[in-house]
């Protein structure tokens, strides 16, 4: 097959032929590799003639269009910049220390230029009758002239013609050239960037299910979540609190603990609910009310085997009970304003909901691998999955009115948190993908790329890549659908949210694809239409007046960071990998900190502050097998980071309780993050106690308690909510940030 006719049809559809592990090298990606991937995206590759008929088609098709299927504007914003890539570059990004991000340029440096991204609308044939269908009903019509930033100069003194301005949104856009040629596309209208938020804020960063209560089911809940939130916003002043992915869950004995391969990212899982809290719970009367009390004893005792025995978090066995006491709450009627409520909810929801929870029923039914259903059914369209929704409506019902409780519930708590004072609030994580058994895959499976999984690809630091077992968005169609998958999921995950994480927003821009059955090694990248992400990511900000934050630490390539930037997404800053990796490699002076980050002293996917200091997350990966040298080598290494820190941080004047001082070092760490610019300060709550236990140990599954762990404290013992807020140890440490506490 001829590489470069491949290589070709690959870059028309953004599929890369090459990558970059480091700065000095660049590697061939295997044809087969880029037939699976074209093959994933609807193109037959196969043979040459394929190729060839392939690369017709597409200049065929592209000669009878006038616009691309997604159009994308932006409505000015003082000072913003304009971000976007070069077209089928492949950046070759900077070197990243170990498990870090990519290096951070000195204030000043010569920024890399990003050129503006085309607009269609001015490249339109002179003479070209655009029409818009607003969102909001409205109708704007204008023709396009030159001196528009078209294809034609405007004469001279003559004023250029601009077209009508229009509202935000997302609009139905149709043009007619004047040569016959129609076209449609659908047209987003972002405003130029998000607003700033806070000019200095602090607050928590936890896992949800890791913070237990004296009221709690065996597993931290939304009724945790706002009394966490009450308390910090009251007590110390916090602007947010950042949760982990609360998307829903694919059931299954055991349950896939991670939070981060959901079933759903568009509905949270009502494993967070707090059952005493749904108001028809207090009307159970007769035997539903004593069958409730012996739910109520065996959550006690779910509850007192983590906080009282240092048994791992079991969340299969909290959905049991969880579980049983909602179908007893469900045989209460609602009352007339929550009934008008519940199917404002459903109206709202539309096919999203009825889709996921049809996917719930049919799991009871048949169990959740859905490409082992009936045939049939394997198709959210088909005659027999609407004979089956109708056959299973109580069932359906049952799952919805499930999305509401968790829904509601989740509104409260930002609620209290806006109530307490809190700038922000909650600020809800979005996975990078889902389950490819799950209600998502399910129900959009033309959005998805079959025999597709994201991953990573080889660096210096794994030289044999990762695969997550996410299946792919396909960028084509999203762009065909005019993002509505995307644009659902964003409105539906900021509904009660004062921000939102992206875990790893460089998949805004591009993602590693790895075909089914191969090697990590032997995927490639995928390009997605990043303005047309940023667009709707933005608009959907704007519009629920959240702030974004983007996840972008590891290898970051050129230019996306600026493009975050300019469009007001925060960044992530984690201490040990701030550096000065362009000079001389010391720690990076908090005054060179970008100013639009989170800055925080670790995450749920590394060791805590305690566990860094000590070294114990050495112990940990050795006891694991998981080191790749000697012992001894790795903890001299380590010894010698954290003893770079410390004496940094002694010069600085931060330490003043000397060496030796674990508590001390630990505040020592957050003075330092106070010092920096950034714009909000995450306090890893586990480190507020001396926790030593990551919450994730990358590269393990049954070898460590990933995402089953408690909040404990030093010695290991799990810490309860209010043995949390009675703290000695944690008032030191936000005594940091509310001098006068």
């Amino acid at each position: 097959m001829g590489r470069a006719a491949l290589a070709a049809l690959a870059d028309l559809h953004g599929v890369a032929t090459t990558y970059s592990p480091s700065a000095d090298r660049i590697l061939p990606v295997p044809d087969s590799t880029v037939v699976a991937v074209l093959a994933a995206l609807g193109m037959d590759a196969s043979t040459d003639e394929a190729v060839r008929r392939a690369l017709a088609a597409h200049e065929e098709a592209t000669r009878a269009r006038l616009l691309p299927e997604t159009v994308v504007l932006w409505q000015p914003a003082a000072g913003a910049t304009t971000p976007g890539t070069s077209p089928g570059a492949e950046p070759v990004p900077a070197p990243a220390p170990k498990g870090g991000p990519a290096p951070t340029p000195a204030p000043g440096a010569e920024p890399v230029p990003t050129p503006a991204p085309v607009n269609p609308l001015a490249a339109l044939p002179t003479g070209t009758r655009v029409r818009v269908r607003t969102e909001q009903g409205g109708l704007v019509q204008w023709t396009a002239r030159p001196g528009a930033g078209g294809t034609t100069a405007g004469e001279p003194g003559r004023r250029p013609h601009h077209p009508p301005e229009l509202p935000l949104g997302v609009h139905a856009l149709k043009v007619r050239a004047p040569d016959g040629r129609r076209d449609g596309a659908t047209l987003i209208v972002a405003p130029g960037r998000l607003p700033e938020g806070p000019e200095r804020a602090h607050g928590f960063l936890v896992q949800l299910y890791s913070l237990l209560s004296a009221r709690s089911w065996g597993m931290g809940d939304l009724g945790d979540l706002g009394e966490l939130a009450v308390w910090s916003g009251r007590t110390w002043g916090a602007s947010f609190v950042q949760v982990n992915p609360l998307h829903a869950a694919v059931p299954g004995t055991p349950t896939d603990p991670s939070p981060y391969r959901p079933s759903s990212r568009r509905f949270p899982d009502p494993v967070h609910l707090r059952i005493e809290d749904i108001p028809e719970y207090a009307y159970l009367t007769g035997t539903a009310r004593a069958r409730a009390g012996g739910l109520l004893d065996r959550a006690a005792e779910l509850r007192e085997s983590v906080l009282g025995k240092g048994a791992l978090i079991d969340r299969d066995a909290v959905w049991a009970v969880k579980r049983e006491a909602l179908e007893l709450v469900r045989e209460v009627p609602l009352t007339p304003g929550r009934s008008a409520a519940y199917h404002d909810f459903l109206a709202g929801q539309g096919q999203a909901l009825e889709d996921h929870a049809t996917w719930c029923a049919l799991t009871e039914m048949h169990g959740p691998e859905w490409r082992g259903w009936p045939e049939g059914l394997r198709d959210p369209r088909s005659k027999e999955t609407a004979r089956a929704r109708a056959e299973l409506i109580d069932r359906v019902d049952f799952h919805s009115w499930l999305a509401w409780l968790t829904d509601s519930q989740l509104a409260a708590a930002q609620r209290h948190a806006h109530d307490a004072g809190m700038a922000v609030g909650l600020v809800h994580d979005l996975a990078v993908g889902v389950h490819p058994s799950g209600a998502d895959a399910w129900a959009q499976q033309e959005a998805f790329a079959a025999g597709m999984s994201v991953g990573a690809p080889p660096d210096a630091f794994n030289s044999r890549g990762q695969d997550w077992g996410l299946p792919p968005w396909r960028p084509d169609a999203l762009a065909a659908s005019g993002y509505g998958p995307y644009r659902g999921l964003l409105r539906g995950l900021l509904r009660h949210a004062g921000a939102l994480r992206i875990d790893h927003v460089m998949g805004l821009f591009r993602l590693w694809w790895v075909p089914q059955g191969c090697e990590p090694t032997e995927g490639t990248y995928v390009r997605y239409d990043a303005e047309a992400m940023l667009g709707v990511l933005v608009l959907e900000a704007h519009r629920a007046g959240a702030l974004v934050v983007g996840e972008d630490l590891g290898t970051v390539e050129t230019g996306v960071r600026d493009a975050l930037a300019a469009r007001g997404v925060l960044g992530t800053s984690v201490l040990w990998f701030e550096r000065d990796w362009t000079g001389d490699g010391l720690p990076l002076p908090p005054a060179r900190w970008r100013t639009d980050c989170v800055a925080t002293a670790t995450t749920h996917d590394l060791p805590s502050t305690a566990a860094r200091l000590t070294g114990e997350h050495v112990g940990l990966r050795h006891r694991l097998g998981l080191l790749t040298r000697p012992l001894a080598e790795e903890q001299a290494e380590d010894a010698a980071e954290v003893g770079e820190w410390l004496a940094y941080l002694e010069r600085l004047g931060l330490l003043p309780e000397g060496p030796g001082d674990e508590e001390g070092a630990v505040r020592a760490v957050y003075r330092f993050l106070r010092r920096t610019p950034a714009r909000m300060i995450g306090v890893w709550l586990p480190d507020t106690v001396g926790d030593r236990r990551p919450q994730n140990l990358p590269g393990t599954w049954d070898e460590y308690p990933n995402w089953r762990l408690p909040v404990a404290d030093a010695r290991g013992r799990p810490v309860s909510l209010e043995d949390l807020v009675a703290s000695p140890r944690l008032h030191a440490l936000m005594s940091e940030f509310v001098p006068d506490a």
